[in-house]
């Protein structure tokens, strides 16, 4: 660079109050004249300066944070466009939203009229990022634009002027790691958000906010190790069993002072041996000096301030909030009294000049007369400070940068403050007598006490941002936003004290996902994204190889964690009522897309859990549109996958992976079965046949006035139960003839009488009067055993054939039986389960079971909270 024509130069601040500053200081004696640009609040500051013996014409003005937001494409954006599935692969872009429009047209005015574009944004890897955003807007009105990084720690002359003279070129590697994280985060949070929102929120009364249809139950791959933290600490202290415990305590007065003595064991669980111990003390008192140990006690200062210890240490000894903590500092950054806030470093490079940064304090009021004796080579007091061991090598530690005794409008919040100046901690201790080696003393005291062990306290602010920061969740600039995020989504709750707690909600999502075996909630996933965040900025990796991988994985994670999507129902069953809002047949819609609705249209068929706990596929236009299939009333989860059935048109048609409670299928089916709705899936039909389902038609019941939907023509074969009975496996008759089966027709069944092999009086239902049915029970447990049901759906009666004396009578019960009503259990938490519905029925395998039953295993006899096969 050289002397010439002077050239125009753009020069982009993140912040007005940036821009500001950085333009006043560069115009000291040059003049300066300031205009409105587009936008009213990103003004423009011209001036001359000189850059490396190179006239330049200066113009400052600014962005307001992200000048861009990355979003799915418009056909994504709305909840029910598509299966939250689809979000791992659907296009995104970055777009610059409505309201910074004006900001963007001031950038493509200046810069079509300059030369350079020098980036004045904050000087992290976020900062990078906004300043490529800058860089596109601005090359797409000039594309010969000279692109120039200014690097800078505090807005200070000194700091300002030494790096417009030493202009670097952007690090794009820092905008990829940034735009890998933004990317991964939007499709990981929308797909999650999406699922539990439209899972939860309508099937439950969450009464702890009002207005609560408009209520996001929102997942962030931060945020939710975060509350992790939380929920677990609270399960440590629920579960910690107190325990008594029993320690010799030893005290000593002379002269000299007192001297208190600890027990080497510490404490005894066992009071006999505790009181053995303290006995032969009581009878031998005399004590003998063993080893005499004379140790210089030191104190070191604290290390230089990263961002992370700022939090804490305002968190334990102001009660500042982590986020009010970074409002503050930002606040005294941009003021020019501090350095940058948002920095890991904490060590002190050996070029800063420590020196001049304490000249500055020393004539304050409180501090001054210390700074004046530090800097006396007299007074020897002067130690450079310590190094924690972590350098960004982006910024320094957080420290003064000009000398102020107060300023107006200051709260006490923006004063922060080694013993003479740090008041926050001290030498303690007491003064102790002298003791020889061989010496011997009788106690003053000596006392057998007792204890209770007591559990950990719940998590402070300082205690979970320590938390994060080891296991690398978040950064120092982002770590008190996921904090304030628990708060804000009703998750937990932070006392007077800066403790939290887990809400209700917190507590059920966490109990959820960890009943289903993922850790989604434990840390180790997003350390493992952060890692390779760092490789990308290092260069180390590539965005797009980052990108895959991590985005495969969760996909993976996400389709198997809405399979086991009843998980999270049965733990917000625990604490929460369930919801009775109309259209209830809406609330449980998974938003998973089957197939194209053949009837309207205009929209997609999708899976759909009803509150019944039934699924069904129904269109996204109902009631508009009424075209549904029923699926079979034995699925206890069900989830749409990739797969495309080749049978079924027109398609795509997905394939949905079923799972049925064992007890209500025949034991030659299996409990996992990936099907298909499309008609040409024979397994499907037949379950729907011996289990039944709402409508108990055949496989699809279209929209009213049309015909029920008949198998594809070019359905594939192969499936070796079509030649067989599905009850008995044998060839020669169908299902509906098998003898040793009641046959099914349009919901009625018949079958053989008690009479019909004794001669005694049939057993007859004691609520319609109707001769009852007996079967054959195809349970593990009752494999053989013979039961009678009634042959009306409507009743529910049930008795088996071995509890029945020669007067027809059951057993332990009622006249013919009745099966008891069973309750459900407590389960974890704060709130205990529902009760279990009156009624009893019998299941095509020949098990009573409750209307209400367990969703682990499918037995009717406890809640799936109480399961003893839960963590199985």
């Amino acid at each position: 660079m050289s002397g010439g024509r002077p050239i125009r130069v753009l020069n982009v601040a993140e912040k007005p109050s940036v821009a500001k500053a950085v333009a006043g200081i560069l115009s000291r004696n040059h003049g300066l004249r300031t205009r409105d640009g587009r936008s009213r609040y990103n003004r423009i500051f011209e001036f001359d300066y000189t850059i490396r013996s190179q006239p330049c014409r200066m113009l400052v003005t600014s962005v307001t944070g992200h000048l861009m937001e990355l979003d799915f494409d418009d056909r994504y954006r709305k909840w029910h466009s598509c299966d939250p599935a689809d979000l791992y692969s659907a296009p995104v872009r970055k777009n610059v939203p409505q309201d910074k429009l004006d900001i963007k047209r001031t950038l493509e005015d200046e810069a079509r009229q300059c030369q350079w574009l020098v980036l004045w944004l904050d000087c992290d890897r976020e900062g990078e990022n906004i300043a490529f955003e800058v860089v596109e807007v601005c090359t797409a009105a000039n594309r010969h634009l000279d692109i120039w990084r200014a690097r800078f720690s505090a807005l200070i002359d000194r700091e300002i002027h030494e790096s417009v003279q030493n202009l670097v070129r952007p690090n794009e590697l820092f905008a990829d790691a940034v735009d890998a994280r933004q990317e991964i985060d939007l499709r990981i949070g929308a797909s999650f958000t999406r699922f539990q929102t439209m899972l939860l929120k309508d099937a439950f009364v969450l009464d702890f906010v009002a207005g609560d249809r408009n209520l996001v139950l929102s997942y962030g791959p931060c945020q939710f190790p975060t509350l992790g933290f939380v929920v677990e600490r609270y399960w440590e202290i629920q579960a910690h069993e107190p325990e008594e415990f029993w320690t010799i305590n030893c005290s000593h007065t002379s002269d000299d002072g007192t001297a208190t003595f600890n027990w080497m064991r510490g404490h005894l669980f066992d009071y006999t041996c505790a009181v053995i111990i303290y006995e032969m003390c009581v009878e031998e008192p005399t004590a003998t000096v063993a080893k005499v140990r004379n140790q210089e006690k030191l104190k070191y200062p604290p290390y230089p301030l990263s961002t992370i210890e700022l939090q804490k240490r305002a968190s334990r000894y102001f009660r500042m909030s982590s986020e009010h903590t970074m409002k503050v500092a930002e606040d005294l950054y941009q003021s020019g009294f501090i350095s940058y806030p948002r920095t890991e470093t904490d060590c002190f490079s050996v070029n800063t000049d420590l020196h001049a940064i304490v000249r500055e304090q020393q004539g304050h009021p409180s501090w001054g007369s210390y700074a004046q004796r530090l800097l006396d080579p007299d007074a020897g007091l002067w130690r450079n400070p310590g190094s924690g061991g972590h350098d960004d090598k982006a910024h320094p530690p957080i420290h003064p940068t000009k000398f102020s005794a107060g300023e107006s409008g200051w709260s006490q919040d923006h004063n922060k403050n080694y013993l003479d100046v740090y008041r926050f901690e001290s030498w303690g201790g007491s003064m102790i007598p002298n003791y020889t080696f061989g010496q011997q003393f009788v106690p003053t005291t000596l006392t057998l006490d007792s204890g209770v062990t007591r559990p950990p306290p719940l998590l402070s602010e300082s205690d979970l941002l320590s938390c994060m920061d080891k296991a690398g969740i978040g950064t120092d600039a982002t770590m008190h936003d996921h904090i304030k995020k628990l708060l804000d989504r009703f998750y937990a709750t932070k006392d007077a004290n800066t403790r939290f707690s887990p809400t209700n909600l917190g507590e059920a999502l966490v109990m959820g996902y960890d009943d289903m075996g993922y850790e989604l909630w434990k840390p180790y996933l997003r350390a493992m994204m952060e890692c390779d965040m760092k490789a990308v900025s290092l260069g180390q990796k590539r965005k797009l190889e980052v990108l895959e991988t991590c985005l495969q994985q969760m996909k993976a994670c996400f389709l198997d964690a809405r399979l086991k999507k009843v998980k999270l129902l049965e733990a917000m069953e625990i604490f929460f009522e369930r919801s009775n809002r109309p259209g209830g047949d809406e609330q449980h819609a998974v938003g998973e897309t089957v197939r194209s609705c053949s009837l309207c249209r205009e929209s997609d068929m999708v899976l759909k859990r009803r509150p019944d706990g039934t699924f069904m596929v129904g269109c996204l236009r109902f009631p508009h549109c009424r075209n549904v299939v029923w699926l079979p009333g034995a699925v206890s989860e069900a989830a749409v996958t990739t797969h495309v059935c080749s049978s079924c048109t027109p398609g795509p048609v997905f394939k949905i992976q079923f799972k049925f409670r064992r007890l209500e299928i025949p034991p030659n089916y299996n409990v996992d079965h990936l099907g298909c709705v499309g008609g040409c899936d024979e397994t499907l039909k037949e379950l729907i046949e011996i289990c039944g389902t709402g409508p108990r038609i055949p496989v699809s019941t279209p929209a009213r006035g049309r015909r029920p939907m008949e198998p594809s023509n070019n359905a594939q074969g192969g499936n070796t139960r079509q030649a067989s009975c599905v009850h008995c496996s044998q060839r020669g008759h169908s299902s509906n003839d098998c003898p040793s089966q009641v046959s099914n027709t349009r919901g009625n069944r018949r079958g053989r009488n008690l009479n019909s092999e004794n001669g005694t009086d049939p057993v007859v239902c004691n609520a319609c009067g109707t001769p009852c049915v007996l079967r054959t029970a195809n349970t593990t447990a009752n494999r053989g055993r013979k039961f009678y049901t009634c042959q009306s759906q409507e009743c529910n009666f049930f008795v088996w054939e071995d509890t029945i004396d020669n007067n027809g009578v059951g057993r332990g019960g009622g006249p013919h039986g009745n099966s008891p009503t069973r309750r459900g259990g407590r389960g974890r938490g704060r709130r205990g389960a529902h009760n279990a519905a009156d009624a009893t029925f019998v299941t095509a395998t020949g098990e009573p079971v409750s209307g209400r039953r367990c969703f682990a295993c499918g037995d009717p006899s406890h809640f799936a909270n109480v399961c003893p096969n839960r963590g199985l």
